[in-house]
């Protein structure tokens, strides 16, 4: 199982885009979770932060293979899949994680 994150810097006076696209998925979330089965993902977690007067989302992934789920993704034939890209012009900078520490526990 891959687990991946990235720190996403948006630009600025975009929160307003943020929130509408949360409110898209959470309205469309069966259709986003059609996606992750199609993309092998398990889990997919997003959270806002801001640090220094900026604004950030992390995003956090757990998935059979990771580089498999972007090129899924990349090609995806959902509409859903379509308003993320969009919403990625919102997006001034993208800064990978590095796994540290994975701890699961399957009780």
């Amino acid at each position: 199982m891959d687990v991946g994150a990235v720190l996403i810097k948006l630009k600025q006076d975009t929160l307003a885009n943020v929130d509408a696209w949360k409110i898209e998925i959470e309205q469309r979330k069966d259709e986003a979770i059609q996606t992750l089965q199609a993309e092998g993902v398990k889990i997919e977690s997003w959270f806002h932060l801001e640090l220094d007067g900026n604004n950030y989302l992390l995003a956090y992934m757990r998935a059979n293979d990771i580089a498999h789920a972007q090129q899924v993704a990349r090609n995806s034939p959902f509409e859903i899949d379509k308003v993320h890209k969009q919403f990625k012009q919102n997006w001034q900078r993208v800064i990978p994680a590095t796994l540290l520490v994975d701890l699961e526990n399957n009780d």
